[in-house]
């Protein structure tokens, strides 16, 4: 007998949902904004000499496809599931801070290379430009970061959070660096500032990068233990053993489960109060929207491997 709970069943118990609280067009305006930083960046850095400038115009330059995609995902999220996407769209928004997370590690390492080029040697630059367009741009960024803080439990919205928040870091890096060039007259300051931006990006990408592949390749729910979620259901009275437990992730705080347990024979109507029980156990104790469970009768030899090292016993 199969157990299956979902979003789409009367009664349903909502528990350590994570919804996005923003609305798609918070990252149209953005992009528009971000757009505009650009073309102010790259004049101010083609004017004032500054490499700096010019490897933050080209790290502003990838939050454009980076909020369009996100955008998008937003959208995508945003519909509900049909006959083709049986779990909906919930895995756009991972798929999107992906791709967002690999655009900057290339990014990264581009700007790490040019830094390098430039420190060997290093040229005059115009530290008025550097200062009054950071300035522009820290206003820019610091605007983006903070409409977009809302939504930083979701996925996809805070590759983009990390990101301008990192811009904005950026930014209020030049504008220093542009104050000690004009009291020091050391120019290698501007390179190793473009270094420093890149190595930031770096980082921010490869821990954006490696969530969301964990969640791509089904990877189980963060903070969340198999043993753990099997002793609980073994917890529910009348449930005897459970095995083939599998926990994962649809991306924007949507969790899944899947079980087998076993149980003495019952009524169908105890039956059903024993999935009710279970499925509320996994909601309440956490957060898993999507639990589907396979009753067996308790005692039957087992054909198929275990999750864990060996069955839990319910000892009471």
């Amino acid at each position: 007998m199969n157990g299956h709970h979902h979003d789409s069943e009367p009664g349903h118990v909502h528990a350590g949902r994570a919804h996005s609280v923003l609305r798609p067009a918070v990252l149209g305006w953005a992009m528009a904004a971000t757009l505009a930083l650009v073309v102010a960046e790259v004049f101010g850095g083609v004017a004032g000499r500054s490499v700096a400038l010019l490897n933050d115009a080209l790290h502003n330059l990838s939050d454009v496809p980076a909020l369009g995609i996100s955008w998008l995902a937003m959208r995508w999220a945003e519909r509900p599931a049909d006959s083709d996407k049986t779990y909906g769209y919930h895995r756009a928004g991972v798929l999107a801070a992906f791709t967002n997370a690999l655009l900057l590690l290339l990014l990264a390492l581009w700007l790490g290379y040019e830094a390098i080029q430039r420190l060997r040697a290093p040229v005059a630059v115009l530290e008025s430009w550097m200062i009054w367009t950071s300035l522009a741009a820290l206003a820019v960024n610091g605007s983006i970061t903070l409409a977009l803080v809302r939504g930083r439990g979701d996925l996809n919205l805070r590759s983009i959070l990390v990101h301008n928040f990192g811009d904005a870091l950026s930014n209020i890096a030049i504008i220093t660096g542009a104050v000690i060039i004009r009291a020091t007259g050391a120019r290698w300051i501007d390179p190793l500032l473009g270094l420093a931006i890149g190595l930031l990006v770096l980082w921010s990408s490869v821990g954006i990068l490696r969530e969301s592949s964990h969640i791509l390749l089904e990877g189980r729910p963060r903070g969340m233990r198999v043993e753990e979620v099997a002793r609980a259901i073994l917890s529910v009275s009348g449930v005897q053993e459970v095995h083939d437990v599998h926990l994962w992730s649809l991306g924007a705080g949507h969790h899944a489960l899947s079980l087998h347990a076993r149980i003495p024979d019952m009524h169908m109507d105890e039956c059903e109060r024993m999935l009710a029980a279970i499925q509320e156990k996994a909601a309440k104790g956490f957060g898993i929207d999507h639990t589907t469970v396979q009753l067996e009768r308790a005692g039957l030899p087992a054909q198929s491997g275990y999750v864990m090292p060996e069955p839990a016993k319910n000892k009471n």
